[in-house]
């Protein structure tokens, strides 16, 4: 419509300049409808967003608001709009964060990576297995723990791969995610993890690796798979394993509650100098006492 309006201004300025005043008037004239129809244009442009407003719900209109927020330049704004998108709990809110996962900062990947946990597992996985492979220990760490809520198995065999992340924090993420999966393919390199401890005789002085062995240990007792019992065993015998380490080894065959771990149980109790050591390994016996009864 606007392009046939200057059309017609155009032609009564051809007219105005043959026939003097007439013309001059002819121009005005043409220049007050031109300005009419301009406002007319506006107006239904004004009612038809208007309208799609209208049709939109709250949740849809508060998505786009957010949205538009991750073009800021601040990167604490684009955070604080992810960080609002993962409240929602809505999987069109998480695909309005997805494009965030390669923002530039480090900071607001990582609010990426837990804003797009509503989305289906399986979807949530593709875009953060990515991040496993970030530059940053943070970034990378987070998208473990992320991936251990997404809960899609999927996410197994890249995350046993983190667990020879050169980061202790990293390794120790991909383990506890692991553990959160409860997958059997994850037991041959959580086990490694334990069997690549401290040698016995030679006590660990390293709390991040003290860490990462006690999250690993947790772990297998998630999957609940008897192929992790042996490792367990000989981790809860090894005295210069750390004590949380060996507690949470005790717990965990509690938890897969197979009886060849009883005798190793009974020793670790009767020698444990650590109250919380001796309470964790009596609460194992019971529970495959139970288990087998």
């Amino acid at each position: 419509m606007l392009d046939n309006t200057l059309k017609h201004v155009r032609h009564a300025r051809e007219q105005g300049a043959k026939f003097g005043d007439l013309g001059r008037m002819l121009i005005l004239v043409a220049l007050l409808v031109t300005a009419w129809l301009i406002l007319s244009e506006v107006r239904e442009a004004r009612a038809e967003i208007g309208q799609r407003d209208e049709r939109s719900t709250p949740i849809q209109r508060e998505i786009e608001r957010q949205r538009q927020r991750l073009s800021s330049s601040d990167s604490d704004e684009r955070r604080d709009a992810l960080m609002r998108l993962g409240n929602l709990k809505r999987p069109e809110a998480s695909r309005a964060a997805v494009v965030s996962l390669n923002d530039r900062s480090e900071t607001v990947r990582v609010a990426a990576a837990h804003a797009v946990l509503s989305l289906p597992a399986s979807e949530a996985a593709s875009v953060l297995v990515p991040l496993l492979k970030d530059k940053s220990e943070f970034v990378r760490r987070e998208a473990a723990f992320a991936l251990g809520e997404a809960r899609d198995r999927s996410a197994v065999r890249p995350l046993v791969e983190m667990l020879r992340d050169k980061k202790a924090s990293v390794r120790a993420a991909a383990a506890i995610a692991l553990g959160n999966l409860g997958d059997e393919a994850a037991v041959a390199g959580l086990s490694e993890i334990l069997t690549g401890g401290a040698p016995r005789g030679k006590e660990s002085k390293n709390s991040d690796d003290d860490f990462v062995r006690r999250s690993a240990a947790k772990s297998l007792g998630q999957i609940h798979n008897r192929a992790a019992v042996p490792v367990l065993i000989q981790s809860l015998e090894n005295l210069a394993s750390a004590s949380d380490t060996r507690r949470e080894a005790a717990t965990s065959l509690g938890l897969i509650g197979d009886s060849s771990a009883l005798p190793a149980l009974h020793a670790a109790l009767e020698s444990a100098n650590d109250p919380y050591l001796a309470e964790a390994t009596r609460a194992a016996i019971k529970a495959i006492e139970r288990h087998t009864k």
